[in-house]
């Protein structure tokens, strides 16, 4: 048997090739083949779907019909499960993500977001009660009820794509929301298979969620800029972010961004480095670096430093790269070869402005696929490219700290406040330091955070707003105050 997968379109409620057949290829980062062609949405697919969309929530009783909605997500995540082998297999083949990471966040964890906003569906109460209010002679009873956003343009990216499309898609479904859900170009098939599961095993009504791919830039533009559109949730880099909220704000609809980050590790000097070495390491090369709350800065004592450096790089010359379908490998390719000259040319740079690259900095020797060595920096200018920007590559950069003022400094010393973790051997001496870093998701000595229930996002240019948790289902929703006279 061939690979699983889909090459259509969901538009509308049916599953449609691209206007005039068109296609492009999804290539096999770890081998450099093509697995398939998928198709390739136009200008006017993606008109269509949006005015499917708008019909469909305008129309339709799925902004009403709370119930319904929930039945509709645990449909899918059903689906999902049952065709649970077949999506591993083409996950790993298409993203990259060594095997490991489909038992959790790259496919498996994911479905469990459709089971919670199921759940929230049924049970969330829409409507508040704010008593009542004394005003021209008379009483006034007043309410509050939160409404479906409407139409949703959400756009994902290419590292966990299963995790972000779900991310998006059922919370805005569970709200009342229709939706617009275009893949990212590098993974075009696993999105795909999405829209399948949807058209086949679902009684989601035509026009409520519309699947898309493309390889062609306007079609984003489209998605950003339609009238119909009442609001956008974007997974990315936070150039794109910043260039949609420009292309947004000729029609002021709500942006929903979760971008970019840089987060640090700090191990405090009451504590042994061994553990925050460990956790910075291994989340670094996480995916081969492909993660945006990866912890990619790692600040220890200074009297330590010496150590912890070759700690860090015994460890992660001992992290073995190569085929992701092997359980014996704990990285996999990057996406393309773009990326990987993008990574070279990030280390390049830094060690031309004077840092040291401890281990790795280059391609492995592998004959075929986009594999790169876990890489660790030293000798970094704070303020330099390498210490800054993200690179989405397995790269870890390493500093001394005189202090924990001068490590929180050091956390803040970013335009980024994704995530972030400190290690101390005095609980509330690592609180103190973790509340002082400008970040939305913090680890206190190795507590894992990550969950449908518990929200995500950044400060600063690491985006704005939350996903997942009520949070994340009130992203979706319009608050609407309402007034009435009290009788007698």
């Amino acid at each position: 048997m061939g690979l699983w997968y889909e090459p259509n379109l969901l538009i509308d409620g049916e599953l449609v090739a691209a206007e005039g057949g068109a296609t492009f290829a999804s290539v096999n980062p770890a081998t450099e083949e093509v697995i398939a062609e998928a198709a390739d949405a136009s200008v006017a697919d993606v008109e269509r779907a949006i005015a499917a969309a708008r019909r469909a929530f305008d129309e339709s009783t799925w902004s009403t019909d709370a119930k319904f909605r929930a039945t509709c997500l645990r449909q899918l995540a059903t689906a999902m499960r049952d065709n649970l082998e077949d999506l591993r297999t083409l996950t790993i083949a298409e993203v990259g993500v060594p095997i490991g990471m489909t038992s959790g966040a790259a496919l498996e964890g994911p479905i469990e977001i459709l089971d919670y906003y199921a759940d929230l569906a049924e049970k969330y109460e829409p409507t508040t009660d704010l008593g009542l209010m004394e005003a021209y002679g008379g009483q006034h009873r007043r309410w509050i009820e939160r409404e479906p956003y409407g139409v949703v343009s959400a756009i994902s990216a290419y590292n966990y794509p299963t995790q972000l499309n779900l991310a998006k898609l059922a919370p805005a479904l569970a709200a009342g929301c229709t939706v617009v859900l275009k893949g990212a170009p590098d993974t075009p098939l696993i999105t795909l298979a999405l829209g399948k599961l949807i058209a086949e095993n679902t009684d989601i009504p035509a026009g409520v969620v519309s699947v898309l791919t493309s390889s062609r830039v306007e079609t984003g533009v489209v998605m950003t800029t339609d009238p119909n559109v009442d609001m956008i949730t974007f997974t990315g880099s936070t150039a794109v972010g910043k260039a949609i909220t420009t292309a947004a704000s000729e029609t002021l609809k709500k942006t929903f961004l979760e971008l970019g980050g840089k987060s640090a590790c700090l191990v405090l000097d009451d504590e042994s480095v061994d553990f925050g070495v460990m956790m910075a390491a291994m989340a670094t090369c996480s995916h081969a670096g492909q993660g945006c709350a990866i912890l990619s800065r790692l600040a220890v004592p200074r009297d330590k430093f010496d150590g912890a450096v070759e700690m860090a790089k015994g460890m992660m010359e001992g992290l073995n790269v190569g085929d992701p379908s092997d359980p014996s490998n704990y990285l996999g390719p990057l996406i393309n070869a773009k990326q990987r000259e993008k990574v070279q040319a990030m280390v390049d740079r830094a060690v031309a402005d004077g840092a040291t690259v401890v281990t790795g900095g280059t391609a492995t020797d592998h004959e075929k696929g986009f594999f790169f060595k876990p890489t660790l920096i030293i000798g970094a200018d704070e303020d330099s490219e390498i210490v800054q920007d993200e690179v989405f590559g397995p790269v870890l950069v390493m500093f001394p700290h005189d202090g924990d003022d001068d490590a929180v400094r050091f956390a803040n010393n970013s335009k980024y406040g994704l995530s972030g973790a400190v290690m101390a051997a005095d609980r509330e001496r690592a609180l103190a330091a973790a509340r002082r870093v400008r970040t939305g998701t913090m680890s206190v000595n190795g507590g894992m955070w990550h969950a449908p229930d518990a929200p995500f996002g950044g400060y600063k240019q690491s985006g704005i707003g939350r996903e997942n948790a009520v949070a994340g289902l009130e992203e979706f929703m319009q608050t609407k105050v309402f007034a009435e006279p009290q009788a007698g």
